[in-house]
Protein backbone atom coordinates (compact mmCIF):
# COMPACT_ATOMS: atom_id res chain seq x y z
CA UNK A 1 0.00 0.00 0.00
CA UNK A 2 1.25 3.51 -0.95
CA UNK A 3 1.83 6.04 1.65
CA UNK A 4 0.29 9.40 1.42
CA UNK A 5 3.19 11.69 0.27
CA UNK A 6 3.95 8.06 -2.35
CA UNK A 7 0.58 8.39 -3.51
CA UNK A 8 -0.31 12.50 -3.55
CA UNK A 9 3.13 14.23 -3.29
CA UNK A 10 5.37 12.05 -5.63
CA UNK A 11 2.51 11.58 -8.38
CA UNK A 12 3.15 15.22 -8.81
CA UNK A 13 6.14 15.24 -10.24
CA UNK A 14 5.87 15.96 -13.62
CA UNK A 15 3.27 18.36 -13.35
CA UNK A 16 5.98 20.22 -10.69
CA UNK A 17 8.17 19.80 -13.34
CA UNK A 18 6.15 21.33 -15.84
CA UNK A 19 5.75 24.41 -13.88
CA UNK A 20 9.24 24.97 -12.46
CA UNK A 21 10.44 24.81 -16.03
CA UNK A 22 7.96 27.39 -17.04
CA UNK A 23 9.85 29.68 -14.93
CA UNK A 24 13.21 28.89 -14.75
CA UNK A 25 13.57 27.73 -19.02
CA UNK A 26 16.25 25.17 -17.81
CA UNK A 27 15.83 21.35 -17.32
CA UNK A 28 18.33 21.06 -14.95
CA UNK A 29 17.34 24.30 -12.77
CA UNK A 30 13.78 23.17 -12.65
CA UNK A 31 14.73 19.35 -12.15
CA UNK A 32 16.71 20.93 -8.77
CA UNK A 33 13.66 23.24 -7.97
CA UNK A 34 11.13 20.13 -7.93
CA UNK A 35 14.16 18.46 -6.17
CA UNK A 36 14.41 20.94 -3.48
CA UNK A 37 10.10 21.11 -2.94
CA UNK A 38 9.88 17.15 -2.82
CA UNK A 39 12.62 17.87 0.00
CA UNK A 40 10.49 20.44 1.86
CA UNK A 41 7.60 18.00 1.70
CA UNK A 42 9.39 15.06 3.12
CA UNK A 43 10.30 16.91 5.50
CA UNK A 44 6.85 18.11 6.25
CA UNK A 45 5.05 14.75 5.17
CA UNK A 46 3.12 14.33 8.38
CA UNK A 47 1.59 18.51 8.13
CA UNK A 48 1.10 17.90 4.62
CA UNK A 49 -0.90 14.81 5.30
CA UNK A 50 -3.36 17.24 7.43
CA UNK A 51 -3.76 20.02 5.02
CA UNK A 52 -6.71 20.92 2.74
CA UNK A 53 -4.60 21.36 -0.15
CA UNK A 54 -1.48 19.72 -0.55
CA UNK A 55 -1.12 20.54 -4.16
CA UNK A 56 -1.73 24.25 -3.56
CA UNK A 57 1.28 23.72 -0.97
CA UNK A 58 3.51 22.12 -3.14
CA UNK A 59 3.05 24.41 -6.57
CA UNK A 60 3.94 27.24 -3.96
CA UNK A 61 6.96 26.24 -2.61
CA UNK A 62 7.96 24.70 -6.38
CA UNK A 63 7.12 28.76 -7.61
CA UNK A 64 9.10 30.11 -4.40
CA UNK A 65 12.33 27.67 -5.10
CA UNK A 66 12.00 28.58 -8.69
CA UNK A 67 11.76 32.56 -7.84
CA UNK A 68 14.70 32.00 -5.19
CA UNK A 69 17.03 30.73 -8.13
CA UNK A 70 16.42 33.13 -10.37
CA UNK A 71 17.11 35.72 -7.41
CA UNK A 72 20.64 33.86 -6.99
CA UNK A 73 21.48 34.04 -10.38
CA UNK A 74 20.53 37.71 -10.79
CA UNK A 75 19.35 36.81 -14.38
CA UNK A 76 15.88 36.04 -16.26
CA UNK A 77 16.37 34.44 -19.45
CA UNK A 78 14.56 35.57 -22.20
CA UNK A 79 13.47 33.26 -25.33
CA UNK A 80 15.30 35.38 -28.78
CA UNK A 81 14.95 32.55 -30.72
CA UNK A 82 13.34 29.68 -31.86
CA UNK A 83 16.42 27.71 -31.39
CA UNK A 84 15.83 28.67 -27.39
CA UNK A 85 12.06 27.04 -27.54
CA UNK A 86 11.58 24.82 -24.38
CA UNK A 87 11.57 21.46 -24.97
CA UNK A 88 8.94 19.50 -24.35
CA UNK A 89 9.60 18.49 -20.18
CA UNK A 90 10.27 15.43 -19.90
CA UNK A 91 9.77 12.22 -21.85
CA UNK A 92 6.11 14.18 -23.49
CA UNK A 93 6.15 13.59 -26.94
CA UNK A 94 8.96 13.02 -29.41
CA UNK A 95 6.21 13.60 -32.07
CA UNK A 96 5.72 16.99 -31.49
CA UNK A 97 3.27 18.21 -34.05
CA UNK A 98 3.72 21.79 -36.09
CA UNK A 99 0.77 23.13 -34.52
CA UNK A 100 2.50 22.46 -31.19
CA UNK A 101 5.41 23.83 -31.78
CA UNK A 102 3.37 26.68 -33.27
CA UNK A 103 1.85 27.34 -29.79
CA UNK A 104 5.35 26.95 -28.22
CA UNK A 105 6.55 30.30 -30.14
CA UNK A 106 3.57 32.15 -29.62
CA UNK A 107 3.98 31.46 -25.61
CA UNK A 108 7.31 32.81 -25.75
CA UNK A 109 6.22 36.30 -27.22
CA UNK A 110 3.64 36.60 -24.52
CA UNK A 111 4.09 38.95 -21.32
CA UNK A 112 5.51 36.51 -18.51
CA UNK A 113 2.44 36.76 -16.14
CA UNK A 114 0.15 35.62 -19.10
CA UNK A 115 2.36 33.17 -19.76
CA UNK A 116 2.12 31.89 -16.88
CA UNK A 117 -1.52 32.16 -16.06
CA UNK A 118 -2.07 30.19 -19.96
CA UNK A 119 0.62 27.47 -19.10
CA UNK A 120 -1.23 26.88 -15.65
CA UNK A 121 -5.22 27.10 -17.36
CA UNK A 122 -4.03 25.58 -20.86
CA UNK A 123 -1.73 23.06 -19.72
CA UNK A 124 -2.18 21.99 -16.22
CA UNK A 125 -6.08 22.68 -16.17
CA UNK A 126 -6.41 25.08 -13.22
CA UNK A 127 -8.83 26.53 -12.28
CA UNK A 128 -9.12 30.16 -11.46
CA UNK A 129 -9.10 29.81 -8.09
CA UNK A 130 -5.81 28.06 -7.56
CA UNK A 131 -4.62 30.36 -10.30
CA UNK A 132 -4.95 33.22 -8.37
CA UNK A 133 -4.34 31.33 -5.14
CA UNK A 134 -0.56 30.66 -6.03
CA UNK A 135 0.60 33.64 -7.71
CA UNK A 136 -0.92 36.07 -5.09
CA UNK A 137 -3.29 37.74 -7.56
CA UNK A 138 -7.05 37.97 -7.95
CA UNK A 139 -9.21 35.59 -10.03
CA UNK A 140 -10.36 39.08 -12.03
CA UNK A 141 -6.59 39.58 -12.93
CA UNK A 142 -6.55 35.76 -13.93
CA UNK A 143 -9.25 36.35 -16.50
CA UNK A 144 -8.26 39.60 -17.39
CA UNK A 145 -4.83 37.71 -18.36
CA UNK A 146 -5.66 34.67 -19.82
CA UNK A 147 -8.66 36.28 -22.06
CA UNK A 148 -5.91 38.46 -23.57
CA UNK A 149 -3.71 35.93 -23.76
CA UNK A 150 -6.07 33.70 -25.55
CA UNK A 151 -6.61 36.68 -27.77
CA UNK A 152 -3.64 37.36 -28.80
CA UNK A 153 -3.23 33.45 -29.43
CA UNK A 154 -6.26 33.81 -32.07
CA UNK A 155 -4.72 36.75 -33.58
CA UNK A 156 -1.25 34.40 -33.89
CA UNK A 157 -3.01 31.63 -35.05
CA UNK A 158 -5.16 33.45 -37.81
CA UNK A 159 -1.91 35.38 -39.16
CA UNK A 160 -0.20 31.59 -39.52
CA UNK A 161 -2.95 30.10 -41.60
CA UNK A 162 -6.74 29.64 -40.90
CA UNK A 163 -6.57 28.17 -37.54
CA UNK A 164 -8.78 29.59 -35.27
CA UNK A 165 -11.09 31.09 -37.93
CA UNK A 166 -15.22 30.61 -37.96
CA UNK A 167 -17.14 30.14 -40.25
Amino acid sequence: MKTFFEAYIWSLRSKLYRMAYLWLKSRDEAEDAVQEALEKAWAQRDQLQKMENPTGWMVRVVRNQSLQKLREQRRWMVLETQDDLPEMPMDAAEDVSPALKMVFKFLKDLPEKQQEIFQLREVEGLTYEEIAEYLEISTEQVKVNLFRARKRLKSFLQEKGNYGRTG
